[in-house]
């Protein structure tokens, strides 16, 4: 079975948007000779983050086979440093086989999750069902796509259908990366729209973060944004500020004034 065949048993589109992306990426990266570019924002230039790539795409292949692989505790600072120790140890920065192993990767990702049946499987972020992986791996190809294509003066490829279906893996991260510091004795009940979207809820209680799928019958505070804005706000790649300055992000409800800070509450990892 090919991850073609695969894109029938996830959820309607993902498949074919965890393809599509992988395809886009190396659209970027084909034909680039220098990799040395920096990436805006980034420690990391284009070869650097492109090698990342391909190693979290073979790293999500393996979990979704179900093969165990440890890479830090979940934390942003354990990820950081579980990449730094990857890239270290691979070699790769040219940006053809790079391209190539990105896509090669992400397929047999899509292949395996269809392969392997029911049941969760152990990731960075803790345990989550294989379709959730999915979202996550295409989660993690946008906002490192990107970036590539910021960096190289490219269009990115983060747009409103790919972001529905990140909300999975993006719904089931935040309780994970919540600031435990900033969230601290913190309760507030927040409904979250996406313009033209999913409506989901987030609740604080005592610090502690539930997410569902409904939101909360009585919110203190309603958050309506741009789904595009909403994604690259959760994956830290532009400032909440700048968006509600520009309109993409609107408020209101019995304490509209908690918006601001809603994204303080978690650390992208």
């Amino acid at each position: 079975m090919t991850g073609r065949e695969a894109r029938d048993t996830l959820p309607a589109g993902l498949g074919d948007a965890v393809r599509a992306t992988a395809e886009e990426i190396a659209a970027v990266l084909r034909g680039v000779a220098d990799t040395s570019v920096p990436v805006p924002g980034s420690q990391w230039t284009v070869g650097e983050a492109a090698a990342h790539l391909a190693q979290a795409n073979e790293l999500m292949a393996d979990l979704a086979a179900g093969r165990e692989r440890g890479y830090g505790d979940g934390t942003p600072q354990s990820l950081a440093a579980a990449n730094e120790r990857a890239l270290a140890a691979f070699g790769e920065r040219a940006a053809e086989p790079l391209a190539g192993m990105i896509v090669a990767h992400a397929d047999a990702c899509l292949t395996a999750a269809d392969g392997a049946g029911a049941g969760s499987v152990v990731t960075p972020l803790g345990p989550m069902s294989r379709a959730v992986l999915v979202s996550y791996l295409l989660t993690h190809m946008l906002g490192h796509g990107y970036d590539l294509a910021r960096a190289l003066g490219r269009r990115h490829m983060v747009d409103r259908e790919r972001v529905a279906l990140s909300l999975p893996f993006l719904m089931t991260a935040m309780p994970r990366v919540t600031d435990a510091a900033t969230a601290a004795g913190f309760t507030a009940r927040y409904t979250i729209r996406l313009w033209g979207g999913a409506r989901f809820g987030v609740t604080f209680t005592d610090g502690t973060v539930t997410v569902t799928p409904r939101p909360p019958a009585r919110p203190d505070c309603t958050i309506a944004i741009e789904p595009v804005t909403f994604f690259l706000m959760a994956l830290g790649r532009i400032d909440p500020h700048g968006a509600m300055a520009r309109g993409r992000v609107l408020a209101w409800g019995r304490r509209p004034w908690l918006a601001p800070r809603f994204p303080a509450l978690f650390t992208a990892p």
